[in-house]
């Protein structure tokens, strides 16, 4: 790995710590599977973090064709991304459950792992689409440092809500509250920085 790199990993764990935020989404879990047991609890985290990891990996890698296939171009995907990817964090930072990951109440069941959990609440069109925006350059060693780090944020996340209950006993849902306000700053920033990236490439 170059020195080069560097920058782009960090940039790339960022941007999915960001959007993904394990910490804000304890007090989701929690309540989806408070009626739930010790082991199905964990199973429902693996199943959802799985099914994640899967949806997400199939975009980064079927992005180019995906491009191709809808005659979606560079500049447009990353304005309109980042666009989405705003809102997602304006509405965070207003203390506002996003539209983009609403959830209604829901009777428990285990198929929760992969719809609310893993659809759209951590394979969201939000993560996809900063997934995506990481690897529109096509470069190989790209693709490779989205997936793996994409795969190292779903395992933080399945020891987040693993540790669920812990977490918010010791921070408390005031703090998890603020957690949320910074990483919607962040996330808002990233959106922005990525409509100013695709005017630049739209103009180039």
């Amino acid at each position: 790995m170059t020195i080069d790199l560097l920058p782009f990993i960090l940039s790339v764990f960022t941007g999915f710590f960001a959007i993904m935020n394990p910490i804000a989404n304890i007090p989701i879990f929690t309540s989806l599977v408070e009626d739930a047991d010790k082991e199905t609890k964990r199973q429902i985290s693996k199943k959802a973090t799985i099914v994640a990891f899967i949806i997400v990996s199939l975009f980064v890698i079927l992005g180019k064709f995906i491009f191709e296939v809808f005659g979606i171009t560079i500049p447009a995907f990353k304005i309109t991304g980042g666009l989405l990817i705003f809102f997602v964090g304006f509405e965070m930072l207003q203390s506002k459950k996003s539209t983009v990951k609403h959830l209604k109440d829901t009777a428990f069941d285990e198929n929760i792992a992969i719809s609310p959990l893993a659809i759209p609440i951590l394979a969201g069109p939000g993560t996809i689409v900063t997934a995506m925006n990481f690897v529109s350059s096509g470069e190989y060693i790209h693709i490779v440092i989205v997936i793996l780090t994409f795969a190292v944020m779903c395992i933080l996340t399945h020891w987040a809500f693993r540790i669920s209950n812990r977490v918010v006993n010791v921070l408390g849902k005031n703090v998890i509250t603020v957690i949320g306000k910074i990483m919607g700053l962040i996330i808002a920033i990233i959106g922005t920085n990525m409509i100013i990236q695709g005017i630049k490439v739209a103009f180039e």
